[in-house]
Parts: C-alpha cells; structure tokens; sequence
C-alpha cells in the first residue's frame, strides 16, 4: 500500500507579503494586494498587478550570491527557506540532504531575460554576461535551492504553465510514496513583470485593466502576481517518528489533458481531475467541505469551472464554499497552484475560509457559493484545491485533516 504523505511545513512570498503569517492574515481580512503597476507597466496597456511589496533582495541575499539569482530564485530560496524552518528541519540534517526538491516555474528567468535582451539590443553589447544561462534557465530555482540548502536528493523543475507547482506537488507526493525519498520540498516560483512578458500577456488579452473579479458579472480578466509558494511534504512515518506538527493530509491528486483548445478551458478535462482527485483519496464527493478555485477572473474559465464542479459534485455543489485566493493575491503563474495550496492548508488548519475578493453579483453561469468579501468560520475537514493551465493541464489536490 502507498506510504501516506503529510504537510508539515509551509513558505510563502507573494503581493500580500513575504511570510506565511503575513499571507494569511491578509487572505483573512480579504485584503487584496493588487495595485497600480506604476513604473512597471510603462509603455504597457497592463496597469495593475499584485508585486510583493518593498522589496529589497539585499535583505536576504549577499553581494556574492546575487549574481547567480534572478528574481524568481529568490523568491523560491526564501519560501524554503521558511517552510524548512517551519517544519523544524535545518539544512545539513540527513532529513534535508536526501530529500528531493521540486519547483514548478510558468517562466523561468524573465529578469535576466530582459536585463539579456536590452543589452544585446538596446545598449548594443556584443556579448551576453556569462552567467545569463545558469542563471535564467527555468531550473534556476531548484538547483539552487538544491546548492545554498545541501539538498543532494532529486532535484529538478516541473514547467506546465499555470498547474507547474501543483504537478510538482504530485511528483513529490508519488516519489514519498514509492519509498525513493522520505522528504520532499515542492511548490512553485514566477517573477512575470518585466516589460517583455508583459507586452506579450497584453497581446492575449486575457488581463484586467483594473482588478481580478472571480465568478463575477463584470468580471474583465485575469491580473498577474509574482511570488513563491513552498511545501514540505513528508511520508506519515517520518514525520510522526520526528514529533513535528502536521498540517494535514495530501490525500490524492487527479491529473487530466484537455488535449483541445491551446487556451479555451475545457469541462470534461477539469472535471475528470476533481474526479479522480477524490477517487485516488477514497473521498466521496458530498463528503468535501470547501474548493479553493483557479478562478482567474476570465468568463470562459469561471464558467467552465463552475459547471465542472456542479457535474462532479450533483446537488452537493450548492453545499460547497467556493473561493478563488488569486482575487487577493493575483495570478502568480507558475507559484499560483502553490500559494492556493498553502490557503487551501491553512484553512483546514483554521476553520476559516479566506474570500473571494472584489465581488460583485454572480455572473453568467456562476451559481455557487463563492464566499463573498469576507472570510467565513466554517470546520472543514476536507478541501480540494483546483490547478488549470494553457496547454489544458489539469491538476486537482485533495486534503484532509490530520487524525
């Protein structure tokens, strides 16, 4: 029988903070960290975003290290950083040497994309710098993870655009469960604002000009956030023998392919992956307390994820509280799947389910419980957290409190 797998340990940097306490307290209050974009968006039709505020990689990082760490590295470092010590584990212990470490980017290095193009283009260098691929190949992060923490199991980068963390959670899921490793650190990392990204997310037109409505009437797209979101995962064994809290259970996941449209989401995919979340946990459908959506804003993707939780969830769907974190925190791409995740965790932990932010009135096919506005008491004992991406990658995660 597969060895069963825990959180215990939790990371996380984004637009409403660069802690974990932080991040909660703000997704308790509902406050949104989506704001002008200021300087960021000249010359760009995208006006807001959620940046992690203030910050100064001098704080956390050497003159000797930075060199070698684009934006999205850093983030990733400081997530783990913070989950390894939340979890009560220390680099150099054998717990840490022999775990694997698994980061999901949608990205890669875009800040040392941008800083590599406007010099060969803009300045007219003739010469890249010489670091320019160790340090923005989309394996970045992992690897150096991997460097500064001595983590010497596998190491690698998991890229499916928006569901790249929550296919990095799953790797590490099955490689605790197949016995390959007894710890693994998993998540997800993205810095999107440069001026090159932007233009092209802009090309897409797939993002608000002013704020992210989930499930709304007047809602007008998706809005970018940047971060990093960093789980410690752990077989039951390993962690009851430490004596370590645990958060809860990842007790399944599902993961399907559209195999259709290159952006247009599709029902049946996203609701075979609920589906086979709740199957791979041994969970039935009108046992699930509360879904932490991908509710990006977008109508064609609120819809769809709508009808696809009222075909896997029958009448049970008008019992579920549904709600999408990236209203507060933005859409962080590759991270995004990861943050959710660690809300999706912290409410179970909590009784307390964060909101959907900037709500409005429910729109066109949208007729669920969205928990609008404010966060709501509630006991859950069991939550799902769901992951939709370009490409029409689905990935689906199932928790359950710890008994």
């Amino acid at each position: 029988m597969p060895r069963r797998v825990v959180i215990t340990g939790l990371g996380a940097v984004c637009g409403l903070g660069t802690t974990v306490d932080e991040y909660w307290a703000a997704l308790s209050a509902g406050r949104s960290a989506i704001r002008p974009l200021g300087r960021l968006g000249e010359g760009t039709r995208i006006s807001t975003g959620a940046v992690v505020p203030d910050f100064d990689p001098d704080q956390y990082f050497t003159s000797s290290e930075l060199p070698l760490l684009d934006r999205f590295s850093q983030f990733a470092l400081l997530a783990t950083r913070e989950a390894l010590a939340d979890a009560g584990l220390a680099a150099g212990e054998y717990a840490v040497t022999g775990a694997a470490a698994i980061i999901g980017t949608g990205c890669g290095g875009k800040q040392t994309d941008e800083e590599t193009y406007a010099r060969l283009y803009k300045e007219q260098k003739s010469r890249a710098h010489p670091l320019t691929i160790p340090k923005g190949m989309p394996s970045a992060a992992a690897s150096l993870v991997s460097q500064h923490l001595g983590i010497k199991g596998p190491v690698f980068s998991v890229n499916s655009a928006c569901t790249s963390a929550a296919h990095a959670v799953i790797q590490g899921r099955l490689m605790i469960q197949s016995g390959m490793v007894d710890v693994a650190l998993v998540g997800g990392t993205d810095a999107p604002f440069t001026y090159g990204l932007l233009k092209a997310w802009e090309a897409l037109r797939v993002v608000s000009n002013d704020t992210c409505r989930p499930f709304c009437k007047d809602h007008s797209g998706m809005v970018l956030g940047e971060g990093s979101g960093m789980l410690v995962l752990e077989s039951e064994q390993h962690a009851v023998q430490r004596g370590t809290r645990i958060y809860a259970e990842l007790a399944g996941c599902g993961m399907t392919s559209d195999a259709g449209h290159i952006t247009r989401p599709d029902v049946d995919g996203i609701a075979h992956a609920i589906s086979n979340a709740l199957k791979d946990a041994g969970l039935a459908a009108d046992t699930v307390d509360y879904v932490n959506a991908h509710g990006t804003g977008t109508p064609a993707s609120d819809q769809a994820e709508t009808e696809a939780l009222h075909r896997v969830f029958g009448a049970h769907a008008k019992a579920l509280a549904v709600s999408s974190t990236k209203s507060m925190h933005g859409h962080a791409l590759g991270a995004a799947s990861a943050l959710e995740l660690i809300a999706t965790v912290l409410s179970i932990r909590n009784n307390l389910i964060p909101p959907t932010a900037n709500f409005t009135e429910p729109g066109e096919g949208c007729d669920l419980d969205y928990v609008p506005n404010r966060a709501r008491a509630q006991r859950i004992d069991i939550a799902v957290s769901n992951a939709f991406a370009f490409g029409g990658s689905n990935a689906v995660l199932a928790l359950k409190t710890w008994e």
